[in-house]
């Protein structure tokens, strides 16, 4: 072997070594469960961030809940055990809980207005999380959250009588409840399936897909048909993290990831109706609810916004989500 191969040989095992030590391996949690649309979607993106890092960016996923429920995960990145996570709703409240401005049961109608509301009010959110020490990669949502039940549910006195998960941690929520006279259990969202099956709980709210890729609907067949919430979601990491991340890529990663969001919404929307049609195959029955019983769950839900809001969200951050709402509808009804 001549010197110069040997060099050469040399050369290439320290460049290997030098691009193995510098290599992060980004750990990522998410309730998702391993190959569902979710998951298939942030492996995709791993993919994509390996290619665009020539592999020194490695996403490493823990999914279907084995890092906690959401306010788990965020709580892990705050100490480090995790770096990113997908999270919705009760997460994102964990780490700002002025993402409850466009969480208001009844607020928005259809995917219309919440995209338009969301799309302009998104910055506003992303400097209050970057100030916590967190960085929005995408937005998205898992579909619109609607109420599931072991006895059928129309008029908003119909669950008095059962018992209705809510999100554990979550006390003004919980509260609010309580206020419209709702027997509100708080547990773990991992915990739902069991408390179905004990009786522990007989209701909760969630979206048709969450419904159907846990399993939880086969124990609640019963569907309310009100819009309560699009359930918004995020990919967040931890600004940490973000920071070790070479700074002549990190654009690039935020297009793909941007671009993931993209697909992300379209897909969950599609899935959503498809997950509502093989749960009905298997049993689901969906009830309609009349106008006036429509207005009346509006009613005593909008009753509750102060107690849903508690006191760390600012009033005037509602009020601007409901003009940008108001100013889509009026133009919409505008010739």
């Amino acid at each position: 072997m001549t010197r110069t191969t040997l060099a050469g040989f040399i050369m290439a095992a320290i460049l290997f070594v030098c691009q193995a030590v510098s290599a992060e391996t980004i750990k990522l949690g998410t309730l998702a469960p391993n190959n569902s649309p979710y998951y298939d979607i942030l492996r995709d993106l791993g993919e994509e961030w390996a290619k665009i890092s020539n592999g020194s960016i490695r996403l490493r996923i823990y999914a279907g809940g084995v890092a906690g429920d959401d306010p788990d995960m965020v709580r892990k990145m705050r100490i480090g055990q995790l770096d990113a996570a997908l999270v919705a709703g009760s997460g994102l409240y964990e780490i700002a809980h002025e993402t409850k401005a466009i969480q208001l049961p009844m607020m928005f109608r259809d995917d219309d207005e919440w995209d338009h509301v969301r799309t302009l009010i998104a910055a506003k959110l992303e400097k209050i999380y970057a100030a916590k020490g967190f960085r929005v990669l995408l937005w998205g949502d898992g579909g619109w959250v609607y109420l599931f039940t072991q006895k059928p549910v129309v008029h908003p006195d119909d669950l008095k009588p059962q018992r209705l998960f809510v999100w554990a941690g979550d006390q003004d929520n919980l509260q609010a409840w309580k206020n419209m006279g709702y027997r509100a259990v708080p547990l773990a969202v991992n915990e739902i399936h069991s408390a179905l099956h004990s009786g522990l709980i007989n209701a909760y709210i969630t979206t048709p897909l969450a419904a159907l890729s846990f399993q939880w609907f086969g124990l609640s067949k019963e569907m309310t048909d009100v819009k309560v919430v699009p359930l918004v979601g995020a990919l967040v990491i931890t600004e940490k993290k973000w920071q070790a991340i070479p700074v002549e890529i990190r654009e690039r990663l935020v297009q793909s990831s941007q671009e993931a969001g993209k697909r992300f919404l379209l897909q969950m929307r599609q899935h959503s109706a498809e997950a509502v049609r093989v749960m009905q195959q298997h049993g689901l029955t969906i009830h309609a609810v009349p106008p006036d019983v429509l207005a009346e769950w509006t009613k005593r839900f909008r009753t509750n916004y102060p107690t849903i809001m508690g006191k760390n969200v600012p009033p005037e951050l509602v009020a601007e989500v409901e003009r940008l709402r108001d100013e889509y509808r009026a133009a919409k009804r505008a010739p």
